[in-house]
Order: structure tokens, then C-alpha cells, then sequence
């Protein structure tokens, strides 16, 4: 049977329905979200005239859910006019309407009862054929399938969802006994290629994998640190990213969820289980005395952090738990911090403090340990493999390793000894798999510890690992900046391994070399890596220190070559995909920009932000994002040369960064025949596809051609709205002379309007404008600034 979910119902218009909702307007899924019919008017409604009758009333929950998606942080549309997918309705006037979709989705309130009747009257509407699924965080599937149609029995199953869904990549997926295995696999699919999700297979168990493990790790930790004596500061600076968490560790992450959920969903096994383990999960008092003062967290205004303004600006005061008081925030001090800072890789780092005997030692050690026992204690009740685990820890809760990775890293044998020397039970199977003379879960990348051997994972096969690539000797060529890689199928990757992907002469001499060689010897060429972020720029650094040492003959020389080397992807004969993620900013954009195509991540940051240390794009930017404006226009539209450069010096001006790559298509860095990757692993995958097909047209490079400007009147309008700005003192006189300029090199110099001009002519102009800003002691303090403190300099 070939699916296909053309239509979604979501019932629920909480933060969780209409953040489902919003991601799947972001992919383009039209949605229908429902909620309860309001027993009372609200004050404006009588005002209005408004009766329990009117459907702007009936709806008005999912309605107000709809509108709160526009101001929430961070945001769940990927680009504001994506809520035109989503439609508002109620569960009383429009459960008929769910013959229309493919796929429901429930998530109502947390009560087993409600969602039995909710599924019931589902079951009389829904098409026979269509998905059903709960996003509950932990309720038995197979309990709210009971009594239902054969139909929805085999078309049932869980889909939880993490939140934002917009953000945290697991979808945990749990099917019941009946579930078709037709249904499971389309919606492992589905929730991997469309949904872009990072899915796992859970049991039928309270809290499935990731709260089940992340819930209990936090609960010990807080049991620890009542126990030490150790404040909610202290535990925050050691379980962030000192042990591969997030910055929000553990106190700062409990306030981002909400005390309420959190308390809720410990209760959810706290019922369910018995013994030690049920202690575990009956959390201490304190923590419902916040719940019952409304100290929830982020929403509330305060919860175990509280933001205070005082003489010196705002300060963040951290809870005394034995006191109920807020007081200054305080950090561990321990010589194992420090050392685990100065430690290289994330093994030694934790060894460094794991096995510490000072206070920080003791705390991580004391809630690192039973997090690993628990681990491997439940690993076959509550999933497949451990790999399900780890995979669940990192795609859910952003965990750098899972559990067993984590184990690995620290030495299983050793962490063995000491915990039994503890008088700690360890499982059989963990020692079993010692005395076999296996030292570790994992062998390889994806080879784990399975019923006494060691298995392949499956993996999809739109997931493509550069590293292996690499390791596999798969490497053209390479230099200190980037690597030539071919990735089969006649198509070659670029990727650059400098700090941050900053680009240097090293990144351009392989840009250079990588269009030749693919010219010669390959069907096309994509730019990818995958860093943490696709490149942030130029090497400033560089750039700074030879302006300092007034090396202007220098700076000019490898302004040309980056101009050059965009140049040479502009006109490469055979198509060149860039495929950007996360941080593209600068230079990174300027390499996208001259592309043929590009492949975009949906979470991809994509601007040029030059402005922000003083200078302008310098190697083509400015040039490129006009062009891309300019050839945008509809066929036949009038052309208004003016508005184009005004909107390509007002994005630049202003240093706009996208928040998403829809948004960047709006900004026009992204042109409708360019691609949206929604999960990322797959980025690399599907920018090697556009490669194929582009080659497979009989690809053609452009043809350098003359190009429109707005000449010397233009630049004076563009001029005009920066003056009004240094008037009314928004902007400094420096940003003005980096204004003046902008618009001079966009509106192509000293001629007149309409003037065609060849692009080295735009080239020359930017570049000129580049070093005389380059040479400015204002220019220089802004670029020392951002090299030292990370942010912009007002000057």
C-alpha cells in the first residue's frame, strides 16, 4: 500500500498540539487543530455580543493557541506566513471533518479516561485506513486502544513527540500488539524523511525510553545534592557541559520545562513501578512546595533561578532549598573542574572528573553512577538495544553521549570494580559481556553489545557519514582548511575542517583546487561538513592582524582570491551544491550565494553580517544577493531597480539573519529552486541528489553577462533613510561611513541609473570599499571586540 499523509487532525491545542501543529505547517502538511468547546464567554466576547454559539467562541481555544505560536521563543514556525496551514476548530462541531485526513493525532490532558473517550468518538469518524496516534508521555498505548474498531486497533499506535517539535529531533514511536507492521514502518519512515525526526522503537512501558532515564537521572540528582549539601548553582556548573549536557544542566533545564510537567510525569512512574525504584521517583518536599507556590519556572517568572534587577543590572539569584530563599548564584569550585576543562576529548574530560576524589567528583560520580546501573538495569524492559537508549538521551534531552556511550568513555571495567566494591548490584549481562573479555557497548561507529554479540545497527541510507568516507580512504585531497572527498556516485564533497570553518588562504587554495578537479574527473561538486555549524566566516583573526600591521597589500591580495574562488563556483562547468547548516554567516553565506543550487538544513542561520565588525561583505556578497534579488522577479514583471537595491542594502545594513531556511528564503539568500532538507542527517544526502539531477539535465553554467545598477541617484536615496537614522541617533557616524559605503558599492559607484556594468567592475568597487574600512581604528576596535568577547562593539 502506497501512503500518503496529505492532511493531519490534531486534538489539543495545548503547547504540544499546536507546536505539532507548527512543525507540520513548516514542512507544508495542512493541519486541522481542535479543541474543547469553552463553557463561558470570556469579558470581551460580552462585549462583543458574542453567544456560546458563535464558532468564534466555540474555536476560540485552538484559535488563541494559533495566534500564541506568532510570539512564542523560541519560535515554532519556521516562517510567520506558515500559519495559513493550520485551521482552527472544535471537538464538538468538527469530529466529522477527521474523514478528511490521513493521520490524527491526540493530545489531550494526561487522563487515561478523557483519551478512551476521545478515541471513541474518533473511531466514528475517522476514514477506515487513516493513522491514529497519541502523544502521550507515558500512558499505556495498549490501554487506550482498548475497545476500539479492528480498524483503529491495527491503525494505532504512540507518536511522543518532544517539545519545542520544532527543535528536539526524537520521536519516540511505540506500537501495540495489534498495530499493523505496515502502519509502524510508514511512520518510522514518515517520522524520519518527512517529519525530519531522529526516531526510536520504545516499549509499551510508563514514560517509554527518554523521560523514563532522564526523569530518574534528574530525580537522583536532586537526591544527591540534598544529601551533599551542594547548591542548585553548583550541581548546574558540573552537569552542563562538563558531563556532554546542555548548557541548561539540570536546575536550568527543570525551569525550561516547568516544574508542573516535570512533577507530573515522575508521578506517571511513581504509580506504576514498586520497591527502590519507587522511591526514586516520589520526589522530596521542597520541590512540591515550589509547585504549590507557583514557583514553575521560565513561565512563571521564577523557579529554581530567579532574574532580579539590582544596582548593577540584572543579577540571577539561585533557590535555597533549605530556606525557600533566593540567594547569590555560586559555582562549584573544585581542582577537577578546572581539570576537566584543560582534559582533551570528551573521554578524558569525564575520567578527569568522574574519578576525582574532591567535591565535584564526588557529586558527579554519585549521579552518574546509578543513571548507568538504571541504564543497563532496564535496557531490554523499556527498549530494543541500547542503542535505542543512547540514541533517545541524545536526540531528547541533547545528551553528548548516551548512557552506555558515556560508560565507555569512563572505562566499563574500571567503573565495574568500583561500583561492586561499593556493594553496588551490577547487571548480569553487563558482566557477562566483561568476563567474554569485551570491553566496551560499542565497537566501531553503530557496532553494539547485543544478547552476547555485537550487531550492525540499520541505518538509514540517506544517512551519509563524511568521517567514514574518510576513514574508508576515500579522500582526494587535503590541506589544514578543508578536505576533497568523493562520496560515490561520481559526486565529490568539499568539506572544511578549520576552527569554526572559518575561511583562510588554505579554504580557498581547496575551493580553487576542488572546481578543477571536479571539472576534470566528477558529475559535480557539493560544499558540506558536519561541524557544529557550516562556517561563520572569514578568519578575522587574520584579517585584523595584518590591518594592524598595515598590511592593506596583504589583505587586498586574499580579497581578490576569495573573490576569485566565489567566481570560480559561479562558473564552475559542472554544478557545485552548497549544502548549509546551523551558523552560515558572512563569508559562509558568500560561498552559498554563486552556488548552482543550494541544499539547505531547516535550521539554518543564513546572513550577511559583516556590518557587525565594521566592514562590508568582501568577497562578492553584496554582488550576489542583488543578482539573486534581481533575477527573482517574475518573467515579465516590471523591473524597479531601485527597490531591489534598497532591499539588498537594507538586509545587509542591518545584518538580518535568518531563523530558519524558509525565513531565508524570504530574505532571498534562498530562491524556490533551491532545496529544504527538514531532517539534517540527511542534508548531505540530498544535496548529493541535487548534484545527480542537475548533471543528469546536462547541466550548464551561467553566462557572464552585464548587470543593472541604480548609479549615483540611487545611492542617494539609499543614503537618505541611514542619515534619518544618525539623526534621530540610532546609528553612530561610523555605521553611517559603513553605510555610505554599502550603498555606493551596491548602487555600482559614480554613474547614471540603469547603467550595465560588468561584475569585476562591482567587484573592484566592493573590494576598494572593504580595505578603506579594513584601515579604520574604529573597524579594528569592533573586530578586536567580537575576537574577544564574542558579541558586537557600538562605536
Amino acid at each position: 500500500m502506497i501512503r500518503r499523509i496529505g492532511k493531519v487532525a490534531i486534538l489539543g491545542s495545548g503547547v504540544m498540539g499546536s507546536g505539532i501543529a507548527a512543525h507540520l505547517a513548516n514542512i507544508g502538511i495542512p493541519t486541522l487543530l481542535l479543541d474543547i468547546v469553552p463553557r463561558d464567554l470570556t469579558e470581551e466576547e460580552k462585549q462583543r455580543g458574542l453567544t456560546l454559539q458563535d464558532m468564534q467562541v466555540r474555536n476560540r481555544l485552538a484559535q488563541n493557541s494559533i495566534q500564541k505560536l506568532l510570539k512564542q521563543k523560541p519560535a515554532p514556525l519556521s516562517e510567520k506566513g506558515h500559519i495559513q496551514l493550520i485551521e482552527a476548530g472544535n471537538m464538538e462541531d468538527d469530529m466529522k471533518r477527521l474523514s478528511e485526513v490521513d493521520w490524527i493525532v491526540e493530545v489531550v490532558v494526561e487522563n487515561l479516561e478523557i483519551k478512551k473517550k476521545v478515541f471513541a468518538l474518533v473511531d466514528e469518524n475517522r476514514k477506515a485506513g487513516s493513522i491514529v496516534s497519541s502523544n502521550t508521555s507515558g500512558i499505556s498505548i495498549e490501554a487506550m486502544a482498548e475497545g476500539r474498531s479492528e480498524d483503529f486497533r491495527k491503525h494505532f499506535l504512540g507518536t511522543h513527540f518532544f517539545n519545542p517539535p520544532r527543535y528536539l529531533k526524537l520521536l519516540e514511536v511505540i506500537r501495540t500488539k495489534e498495530t499493523s507492521d505496515e502502519v509502524f514502518q510508514f511512520m518510522k519512515q514518515f517520522g524520519e524523511d518527512v517529519l525530519g525526526k531522529g526516531v526510536v522503537e520504545a516499549k509499551d512501558t510508563p514514560n517509554f525510553i527518554a523521560n523514563r532515564i532522564g526523569t530518574y537521572g534528574l530525580l537522583v540528582t536532586v537526591a544527591e545534592m540534598v544529601k551533599g549539601g551542594y547548591s542548585v548553582g553548583e550541581v548546574d556548573s558540573v552537569t552542563g557541559p562538563a558531563l556532554g549536557r546542555p548548557k541548561s544542566a539540570t536546575f536550568r533545564t527543570l525551569d525550561v520545562v516547568g516544574l508542573d510537567t516535570f512533577l507530573h510525569v515522575a508521578m506517571n512512574v511513581y504509580d506504576q513501578v514498586e520497591g527502590t525504584e519507587k522511591a526514586v521517583f516520589d520526589p522530596p518536599q521542597f520541590m512540591r512546595d515550589m509547585a504549590e507556590k507557583g514557583w514553575l519556572g521560565s513561565k512563571s517568572g521564577q523557579g529554581f533561578f530567579l532574574k532580579k534587577k539590582g544596582e548593577n543590572g540584572s543579577e540571577i539569584l539561585e533557590l535555597d532549598y533549605n530556606t525557600m530563599e533566593y540567594v547569590a548564584s555560586k559555582k562549584m569550585k573544585a581542582p577537577s573542574v578546572q581539570a576537566s576543562k584543560q582534559a582533551k576529548g570528551k573521554s578524558e574530560k569525564l575520567k578527569a572528573l568522574v574519578y576525582a576524589k574532591d567535591r565535584a567528583g564526588e557529586l558527579v560520580w554519585n549521579i552518574l553512577k546509578p543513571v548507568l546501573l538504571y541504564s543497563a538495569e532496564k535496557a531490554t524492559e523499556i527498549a530494543d538495544d541500547i542503542l535505542s537508549i543512547d540514541q533517545a538521551m541524545k536526540w531528547g534531552f541533547g545528551w553528548e553521549l548516551g548512557p552506555f556511550e558515556t560508560w565507555d568513555a569512563i572505562g566499563v571495567a574500571k567503573s565495574v570494580e568500583r561500583m561492586e566494591a561499593e556493594g553496588e548490584q551490577v547487571p548480569v549481562w553487563v558482566k557477562e559481556m566483561l568476563e567474554k573479555g569485551h570491553k566496551s557497548f560499542y565497537e566501531g561507529r553503530n557496532r553494539f553489545y547485543n544478547n552476547g554479540e555485537y550487531k550492525q545497527a540499520a541505518e538509514n541510507p540517506k544517512v551519509i557519514h563524511i568521517k567514514t568516507l574518510k576513514e574508508n580512504n576515500n579522500v582526494i585531497k587535503k590541506n589544514s582548511g578543508a578536505s576533497l572527498i568523493d562520496i560515490g556516485d561520481g559526486v565529490a564533497c568539499l568539506e572544511f575542517t578549520s576552527p569554526n570553518n572559518s575561511i583562510g588562504l588554505d579554504v580557498m587554495q581547496m575551493i580553487n583546487y576542488s572546481i578543477e578537479e571536479v571539472a576534470k574527473n566528477y558529475k559535480g561538486l557539493v560544499i558540506n561538513n558536519q561541524g557544529k555549524n557550516f562556517c561563520v566566516g572569514a578568519n578575522l583573526m587574520m584579517i585584523l592582524m595584518e590591518a594592524q600591521d598595515d598590511n592593506f597589500f596583504e589583505i587586498d591580495l586574499v580579497v581578490r582570491q576569495f573573490q576569485q574562488a566565489m567566481a570560480n563556483i559561479r562558473y564552475s562547468p559542472k554544478p557545485v551544491i552548497s549544502a548549509p547548516f546551523g551558523m552560515t554567516l558572512g563569508g559562509g553565506t558568500e560561498i552559498c550565494l554563486p552556488s548552482a543550487r543550494i541544499q539547505a538544513s531547516a535550521e539554518t542561520y543564513m546572513g550577511l553580517v559583516e556590518v557587525g565588525v565594521g566592514l562590508i561583505p568582501g568577497g562578492g556578497g553584496n554582488k550576489e544577493l542583488y543578482l539573486r534579488l534581481l533575477e527573482g522577479l517574475p518573467e515579465g514583471a516590471q523591473i524597479d531597480l531601485q527597490a531591489i537595491a534598497n532591499r539588498t542594502f537594507e538586509t545587509i545594513a542591518m545584518a538580518k539573519v535568518s531563523t530558519s531556511a524558509h525565513e531565508a528564503a524570504k530574505l532571498g539568500f534562498i530562491r524556490p529552486q533551491d532545496g529544504i532538507s527538514m531532517n539534517g542527517d540527511h542534508l548531505l544526502h540530498d544535496a548529493k541528489e541535487h548534484v545527480l539531477h542537475l548533471s543528469n539535465q546536462g547541466y550548464q553554467p551561467p553566462q557572464r553577462k552585464k548587470i543593472p545598477v541604480v548609479g549615483e541617484s540611487g545611492y542617494a536615496t539609499m543614503l537618505l533613510g541611514a542619515k534619518t537614522m544618525q539623526f534621530g541617533g540610532l546609528i553612530s557616524d561610523h555605521d553611517l561611513k559603513i553605510a555610505q559605503k554599502l550603498a555606493f558599492t551596491i548602487a555600482g559607484g559614480r554613474v547614471a541609473k540603469g547603467t550595465l556594468v560588468d561584475e569585476q567592475y562591482l567587484l573592484d568597487i566592493e573590494r576598494e570599499a572593504f580595505l578603506s574600512l579594513v584601515g579604520e581604528p574604529k573597524t579594528q576596535q569592533r573586530m578586536q571586540y567580537m575576537l574577544t568577547k564574542g558579541k558586537p562593539l557600538r562605536n
